[in-house]
């Protein structure tokens, strides 16, 4: 029995109470909860708790009493049982100890399964995480100082969206001292999605009032648990997002005016165009009667009057619809030298009654076809030239057009009285205009102020220099644009050889015409009134040398004819005489004593044939006076056919009795109605009643203009019958009306007002193409 006495001592002592005993103390460090290390607080009974503290739970308790001498006690009795009970008595009682055994161990499993679920609850950290974490919320609370200090919030969610800390400025923006816990929603925070994936929008109820905050989350790692966390900045935009908002509301505000501007200009057009048509045509019709000088002087005026009104809407439309946004270019391959000619020509009879001249030249490097809108440049043209002629008394005006580098570059130069540095610095404003009161009366104010935005829509800028009382200079900049194919110019050389005296007055006229002959590659010598009395040609050069040609301005025919007509000289027959006249003066002028005329603005073409001996007489002009300021394309000549069976479609009585009297002076038959179920009717005829032409209104009643011209484009397809040809007059001035028009079945769209002339001479185009078709068929 000693022997199992001090095997029992040295079990107790190793693995049983003994170490109570022992009076040697068990240190046990406390488990480091994730809640204890947030705020870097650290448990004051970390390092020295009491091992009592720790109570040793059930399995524990029952495995220690086992080593600690129960094994012994247990084999003991059941020694004894056996021995005096016998094997009965022994079984039962190591049945009793096999099931309290396995009671043990069930008890033990499940008490250490339980254990090992709770300690995954309060994560226990080493030393080592237990620093990282202290670096990190050392970190966490100097960004959390800088914020505050910034005025933006900073705050740290879990996954759950759970706040785990904030700075100072999120518990005093949203009032809660302790939002740990808790999320942003269930602190009354409205997350509006931003342009970019996490950024948002965030409205807070702070005491400040309702603010907006620029939100941004941002994914981060816990460095000591290495869990995901969701790390958010936040900046109050309230001041920006209200300034935006205000702009936005601004905008849409203005955008709605300009809107109903545009509307309210383009019911105002129409109704101005319709009675406005009437006035002009009626003119015309009254102008073609027998008057009398006082009555033709009437006319005169009330022709002005309505030209002068048709302008000012004309610019109040252009106007408007720059200002909406709505411009837009149509560029295309186009001649420059020809459109500026025929602004020219359009030009020259108002500055040939106040006694000026306008001349032109364009240079060699010039490309003959360039890429641009030519209605909208025409425009631009027709508004400073025009401006020029205007404000010119002596002299005239010279327009030269070359290349600078990839620009183009057209100059007006003016011979006017000029103006000061003030009125350079507001020309080109809104409803400005220089000038005297006289002046200033004959416009808008908006010509110049158009053409500027026109052209800076061509990527270049109308600029101008002036000098009082030395005239001014508009000068037209814009990039070149000319396709590969277009490239190079053929006008060089084309002169080459001819030598040209020219006797003209100086000014822009003779300047233009000998810039051109040279720029062709001729050679030209001018001759001014005072030159003539003592010149010879003999003194020119050379016999070879001699002029082959002597253009006389019809301003110096009696220095030619008392100088030089006598002269063997100039009557040699290898020298080719040319007249140069103004149009309303060439049937009055002797053109027997030369060899073939000019007119003036002189086309290049023209000159290039008379110079060349290919034409003797004046070319003939086209109508390039088209109704809409020229903007339109010039009018091929065609036979004018008489005795057309025409519908006239209008409900406007004066408009009506208007176009009907033009067309049935023109010895047409016409019919009128006045709606469309009736044009419709009469449309669709077949057999020898059907009608030759068609003109209409896009505005009657028993319809939509648009629908009518679908329908009876429709209906011919339907019925197999020719299409009748379509004239369209329309008081919608707008491009994209007379473009859908053209798309639904239209042949051609005149705006009004219209020029009588201009109606007859498009509808004879219209029945002439027509019968032209039908004859091929």
């Amino acid at each position: 029995m000693s022997a199992l006495g001090n095997l029992q001592d040295r079990l107790a002592s190793t693995f049983g109470d003994g170490a109570r005993r022992s009076g040697v103390p068990r240190i046990d460090a406390p488990p480091l909860a994730p809640e204890n290390l947030a705020d870097g607080h650290i448990p004051e009974n970390a390092e020295n708790s009491p091992p009592q503290a720790r109570s040793p739970r059930l399995p524990e308790r029952l495995h220690r009493y086992w080593l600690s001498g129960g094994g012994l006690v247990a084999g003991v009795l059941m020694l004894s049982i056996g021995y005096a009970g016998g094997p009965l008595a022994l079984a039962a009682f190591l049945i009793l100890v096999a099931v309290a055994i396995a009671v043990t161990d069930f008890v033990r499993h499940s008490q250490g399964t339980a254990g090992r679920v709770h300690s995954s609850q309060p994560k226990t950290y080493t030393e080592h995480q237990y620093d990282r974490q202290w670096e990190q919320d050392e970190r966490a609370m100097l960004l959390a100082t800088i914020h505050d200090q910034l005025g933006d919030i900073a705050v740290t969610r879990n996954m759950d969206r759970r706040i785990v800390r904030a700075n100072t400025v999120f518990r005093q923006m949203t009032g809660r001292p302790h939002p740990e816990g808790m999320s942003c929603e269930e602190l009354g925070l409205a997350f509006r999605p931003g342009t970019e994936p996490n950024r948002y929008d965030v409205e807070m109820s702070t005491p400040l009032g309702q603010r907006i905050f620029a939100w941004h989350d941002v994914m981060i790692r816990d460095p000591a648990s290495g869990d995901l966390m969701v790390q958010s900045i936040a900046r109050d935009v309230t001041d920006e997002r209200l300034t935006a908002h205000a702009r936005e509301e601004a905008r849409l505000k203005a955008e709605y005016i300009n809107a109903a501007k545009s509307r309210l200009l383009a019911t105002v057009s129409h109704e101005i165009r319709t009675p406005l048509s009437g006035i002009l045509g009626m003119s015309h019709l009254l102008s073609q009667t027998n008057l009398t000088a006082e009555q033709g002087n009437y006319l005169a005026g009330i022709r002005q009057s309505g030209n002068a009104l048709v302008q000012l809407v004309e610019d109040l439309l252009d106007f408007s619809t720059i200002e909406v946004g709505r411009f837009e270019l149509r560029p295309r391959a186009e001649p420059l030298r020809q459109l500026i000619e025929s602004v020219v020509e359009m030009l020259s009879h108002r500055a040939h009654e106040k006694g000026i001249e306008v001349g032109t030249t364009v240079s060699a490097d010039v490309p003959e076809l360039m890429n641009f809108d030519p209605a909208r440049l025409r425009q631009v043209l027709f508004n400073v030239i025009g401006n020029a002629v205007k404000f010119t008394h002596q002299g005239g005006v010279l327009i030269r057009a070359g290349l600078d580098g990839a620009d183009l570059l057209i100059t007006v130069r003016d011979s006017g009285p000029g103006m000061t540095p003030a009125v350079q610095a507001r020309i080109f404003g809104e409803y400005e205009q220089a000038g005297d009161a006289i002046e200033r009366s004959g416009g808008t104010g908006l010509g110049l102020p158009i053409s500027a935005r026109i052209i800076k829509e061509f990527g270049g800028s109308l600029t101008v220099t002036s000098e009082k009382g030395k005239g001014s200079e508009f000068t037209i900049r814009f990039p070149l644009s000319v396709s590969p194919e277009h490239r190079g110019s053929s006008r060089r050389g084309l002169l080459k050889g001819t030598r040209v005296l020219l006797l003209a007055p100086d000014g822009p006229a003779s300047i233009g015409i000998a810039s051109t002959i040279r720029t062709l590659g001729g050679h030209c010598q001018r001759l001014e009134p005072g030159d003539i009395g003592g010149f010879s040609l003999s003194a020119v050069g050379k016999a070879d040398e001699l002029p082959t040609d002597i253009i006389v301005d019809h301003r110096m025919a009696p220095y030619f004819f008392r100088e030089f007509s006598d002269r063997v000289q100039i009557a040699a027959p290898d020298l080719r005489k040319i007249f140069l006249v103004n149009p309303e003066e060439r049937a009055i002028r002797p053109l027997d004593l030369f060899d073939a005329w000019l007119i003036r603005p002189l086309r290049e073409q023209s000159l290039i044939d008379v110079l060349s001996g290919r034409m003797r007489g004046m070319e003939k002009r086209d109508a390039i006076n088209d109704n809409q300021r020229g903007f339109g394309p010039a009018v091929p000549e065609v036979k004018p056919p008489t005795g057309l069976r025409i519908v006239l479609g209008e409900d406007d009585p004066v408009n009506a009795m208007l176009v009907r009297a033009t067309l049935v002076k023109a010895g047409h038959n016409v019919q009128l109605v006045g709606d469309f179920e009736t044009l419709l009717g009469i449309a669709a005829e077949m057999g020898e009643d059907r009608l030759d032409l068609m003109v209409t209104d896009l505005s009657m009643p028993g319809g939509e203009g648009l629908d009518v011209l679908a329908r009876i484009r429709a209906g011919e397809r339907r019925d197999g019958l020719p299409a009748l040809p379509i004239l369209v007059l329309t008081a919608d001035h707008r491009q994209e009306t007379h473009n859908k028009a053209l798309l639904e079945g239209a042949d051609a769209v005149l705006a009004k007002p219209v020029d009588p002339e201009r109606l007859v001479t498009e509808v004879q185009r219209l029945a002439t193409r027509a019968l032209e078709a039908a004859s091929v068929h």
